[in-house]
């Protein structure tokens, strides 16, 4: 172990009720973030590594402790709808029907970049990314803090993104101030992230809102971005969410025999299927059974889990790409990458 590392305080960790989160502990998070402090801490996504967004020393840390590259931008948290103004500089019409039907909630809306944002928050985009998540705790935090907080998941780049608080620990430990233990996060997913900066909506990233949601909403398509286009989205330039194992994703009926084929080479093997199927012992079979709103809470904790449990290889099955299904399949095609 480097002497550095045994010399740096391990984070202070606060545990607080997801529900009623107390006030002391959220002030003392919200005093943290106005300080430049980084505080990791849960969305009803994943948990968010937070710094004071207006802040460019603040912002670089997160990058920094994350191994982040410069030119992926984060997301902006805001506590109230009025805080969205201070970061952007156009808010149209087509974002505040979104606003007002899916906030506080898992949509980031890619906006024109106000003057008092940073250029390293945007990645020196014209843009900025900012939402209002619905969790408790964050909203409170947030709130507490009262001012816009950068905060991508928390966890090291690449790899699966952080549900619980025991991941961030895992992940980031003395590198972080803080860390808000709120329990594991409700959706699993990261938010969905659409461009209203032009003249037509882009999808840039499924999430945790629906795609379908978003066009009965503005009355017209929403159009998946493409090339450059999805450069405006955090968490989408890169390689992202990808345990150590290698993942394969497959339809339900080859996930038996793709299994046997794998075990008889010798490799370790995990499983991630929407029903039981028969395995060979010392298969590690997780059975998503209570559909899609449990794989997508789960499944970054399964591929944590699989890591920890020594997999080779991760068999993770498919699923209809609509709703919540093209955010699993979106994740699952990311960590699948080599």
């Amino acid at each position: 172990m480097d002497r550095r590392d045994e010399e740096r305080p391990s984070p202070k960790v606060l545990k607080v009720d997801p529900l009623r989160p107390q006030w002391e502990a959220v002030e003392e998070a919200g005093r943290a973030l106005r300080e430049g402090l980084l505080v990791a801490f849960p969305t009803e996504t994943v948990y968010g590594l937070g710094a004071h967004a207006l802040k460019a020393e603040a912002v670089a840390r997160i990058f920094i402790v994350k191994g982040r590259p410069p030119d992926n931008p984060v997301i902006v948290h805001v506590g109230y709808l009025e805080d969205v103004k201070v970061v952007a500089r156009e808010v149209p019409k087509s974002a505040l029907l979104l606003m007002a039907r899916f906030w506080p909630g898992p949509l980031t809306l890619v906006l024109p970049r106000s003057p008092a944002v940073p250029d390293i928050t945007t990645a020196g985009l014209d843009t900025v990314a900012v939402r209002m998540p619905s969790h408790p705790v964050a909203l409170a935090i947030i709130r507490a803090a009262g001012v816009p907080v950068a905060a991508p998941s928390a966890n090291r780049s690449g790899g699966p993104s952080p549900t619980r608080a025991e991941h961030v620990l895992e992940d980031l430990g003395s590198d972080v101030d803080m860390v808000v233990d709120g329990g594991p996060c409700p959706i699993g997913v990261e938010s969905t992230v659409i461009d209203l900066a032009g003249e037509e909506p882009l999808l840039l990233r499924p999430g945790g809102v629906a795609r379908e949601e978003l066009e009965a909403v503005l009355g017209r398509p929403v159009r998946p971005g493409r090339g450059e286009e999805v450069a405006r989205s955090p968490g989408t330039r890169h390689r992202h969410y990808a345990p150590r194992a290698q993942v394969i994703v497959v339809s339900g009926p080859e996930l038996e025999a793709m299994a046997r084929r794998f075990m008889a080479q010798g490799k370790r093997v995990g499983v991630i299927a929407t029903g039981p199927i028969p395995l060979p012992a010392g298969c590690h079979l997780r059975v998503m059974a209570n559909g899609l709103p449990q794989y997508a809470r789960e499944l970054f904790h399964i591929l944590r889990e699989m890591d920890h449990l020594g997999c080779d290889v991760i068999l993770a099955e498919a699923v209809e790409e609509r709703g919540l299904g093209l955010a699993i399949m979106d994740r699952l095609r990311r960590a699948a990458a080599r």
